[in-house]
């Protein structure tokens, strides 16, 4: 991989990664562009777009690391609302974390392809348009099933489980797990703005998570004789390179995302993953990019 491929991988992933618009669907889409998606080094490439997002996880912890900091003294018994919201990520966390191991192999043969990517782009962009014209989460409203909007602190662990079952929803490629996340925070409750900064938080096991298991099951199999680990055939330089660069456009995504919310919901998201669609099955169709 140049090193230019992966700049670009790694920006693609910091902006994408916390928006509703699926950042993995974008990065494969984005490879598939940069002609990465070849046969013999499919598997370096598909483990480096998980672990990449390293870079993003860490932007969270450096924008929100007051509340990282609560979440530890709740740990410790010093401090209620943060042991709350501990439980709370750990119940919202269980169905990815017990789901996506036992379904990622099979996700990644026949979900990591432009196809499958495409559909849920257009799935879920139809999905956020719909809320929105019902004048639901997408429109930055309550959901009428709780007319009252309430805090992170305040957010009850059964709200939290249904979160996390929505999340796994996202482990489908293009679908995008801040859709989900935010989405499904907005109709439990939450204020748009601490819906968003519950997703972000929610990350930080989740693609942590995702991202440990990606590499050490990379560096496994490379290590059992099926081939150079991403860091050999990609490069050590390029994979540190990408990650570097999702950190900073990650953090500038973050802040922007939040102010956005709050005056627009997640419609405007909506029809932009219907044009990116049309954009590109278009252009697939009459010949002017491969994917």
């Amino acid at each position: 991989m140049e090193w230019w491929q992966a700049l670009v991988l790694g920006i693609v992933e910091g902006i994408t990664e916390y928006l509703p618009v699926s950042s993995t669907g974008h990065l494969i889409l984005a490879s598939a562009l940069l002609g990465l998606d070849r046969p013999e080094i499919k598997a370096s490439v598909d483990a480096f777009l998980i672990v990449v997002q390293g870079g993003a996880i860490l932007a969270v912890v450096g924008l929100y690391w007051p509340r990282v900091l609560q979440i530890l003294r709740g740990i410790a018994g010093r401090d209620p609302q943060g042991l709350r919201l501990f439980v709370n990520l750990v119940a919202a966390f269980l169905p990815a974390g017990i789901l996506g191991p036992l379904l990622d192999d099979w996700i990644e043969a026949r979900l990591f392809h432009p196809g499958p990517v495409l559909a849920a782009l257009a799935v879920g962009g139809v999905w956020m348009i719909w809320l929105g014209r019902r004048g639901g989460p997408a429109a930055g409203e309550s959901s009428p099933a709780h007319e009252r909007q309430i805090g992170i602190a305040e957010l009850p662990w059964t709200r939290a489980l249904a979160i996390g079952l929505l999340q796994c929803v996202s482990m489908w490629p293009g679908t995008s797990r801040s859709m989900m996340t935010i989405a499904g925070g907005i109709t439990m409750g939450l204020r748009p703005k601490e819906a968003a900064e519950f997703s972000f938080l929610l990350a930080l096991p989740t693609l942590g998570g995702a991202t440990l298991y990606k590499l050490a099951k990379n560096l496994s199999a490379a290590s059992n004789g099926a081939g150079p680990n991403l860091f050999e055939q990609l490069g050590a330089v390029s994979v540190a390179l990408g990650i570097v660069s999702a950190f900073v456009s990650a953090a500038l995504a973050v802040r922007w995302l939040v102010g956005f919310l709050n005056r627009r919901g997640l419609a405007a998201f909506g029809w932009y993953r219907i044009a990116l669609t049309a954009l590109l099955a278009g252009s697939f169709f009459a010949g002017w990019i491969r994917l």
